[in-house]
């Protein structure tokens, strides 16, 4: 069983709840004989302490697991910062909905559990999205969620066709597209009407925002295949495309995008008594009584 021995933490900026949890577990890892080190920008929330600071591409070099403390947007930045290193992610939710960081700050001993070695390992698909023309990539992108194809700047829809493996799919007029993720698919996807796919899934949903045919619906495909995108040319202009609602990779600027499965997987650590599905009924209330 891996054990964890020099522990990087990062947390949500200018949050005192935050800043609080962060002073805490570090000073109970310490506590338990472990290596700690903060990122720097967290580091500075944490008035009067004692902790060894790292800027965050030195912190990533000399981890073996990250701990992140705010809520699934902390995580989402932090997953990608950690692609190339693939150091293993352990969440403590001080956000709100909590679907990635999962543990709560006021239980220590599910933290206390995972560094006795008893944890459930959760490797999660990433895609890798690109805008080219020709053969020259304009930017890329890695998103864990999702990859958006949104329009801005304008209140009318765009128009844009899907080809999956080269193959012609379907011809949009709507607000936009999200390319999920199994993880992702609990996130802006779902709020699209998207399916939610369990993790294990190796898919991948597509999902209309606000399409113009109601007969556009979502549509679940193999995550081994390669989705393109083509933007008609009046609506060049209107489109941006992000990735976990944080990176944008800007104009499509006449090119096309392409997204695909990464090559690499973002590594999760819960702790013995995580389950999906006990997230999903708490989250989303599933199965709570209806009295209206």
């Amino acid at each position: 069983m891996q054990r964890f021995h020099t522990i990087g933490i990062i947390g949500k900026a200018n949050d005192p709840d935050v800043a609080d949890t962060i002073s805490r577990i570090a000073r109970h890892l310490q506590g338990i004989g472990l290596c700690v080190l903060l990122d720097a920008e967290s580091a500075r929330a944490v008035p009067g302490h004692d902790f060894v600071r790292r800027g965050r591409d030195d912190l990533i070099q000399e981890i073996d697991l990250l701990i992140v403390v705010g809520g699934d947007g902390t995580l989402l930045h932090a997953a990608r910062l950690l692609v190339a290193n693939e150091v293993p992610i352990l969440g403590i939710n001080r956000g709100r909905m909590g679907f990635l960081v999962d543990v709560s700050p006021n239980h220590l001993d599910d933290i206390d559990a995972v560094f006795a070695g008893e944890f459930i390992a959760d490797d999660r698909m990433l895609l890798a999205a690109q805008i080219c023309r020709g053969e020259e990539i304009l930017s890329c992108g890695i998103a864990l969620n999702d990859v958006v194809l949104h329009k801005w700047n304008t209140a009318r829809m765009v128009d844009f066709e899907t080809y999956i493996d080269g193959e012609l799919t379907n011809h949009y007029h709507s607000d936009g597209l999200i390319v999920a993720t199994p993880t992702g698919s609990t996130a802006y996807a779902m709020s699209g009407g998207g399916p939610i796919m369990h993790p294990n899934l190796d898919a991948i949903a597509l999902v209309p925002i606000c399409p113009h045919t109601l007969s556009n619906r979502p549509l679940v495909i193999s995550a081994q295949s390669t989705i393109e995108i083509a933007v008609h040319p009046g609506s060049l202009k209107q489109i941006r495309v992000s990735c976990d609602g944080q990176e944008d990779l800007g104009l499509v600027n006449a090119g096309r995008i392409v997204v695909r499965k990464h090559s690499r997987k973002v590594h999760l650590i819960h702790p013995p008594a995580y389950r999906y599905f006990d997230i999903l009924r708490a989250k989303l209330r599933w199965g709570e009584p209806n009295f209206s």
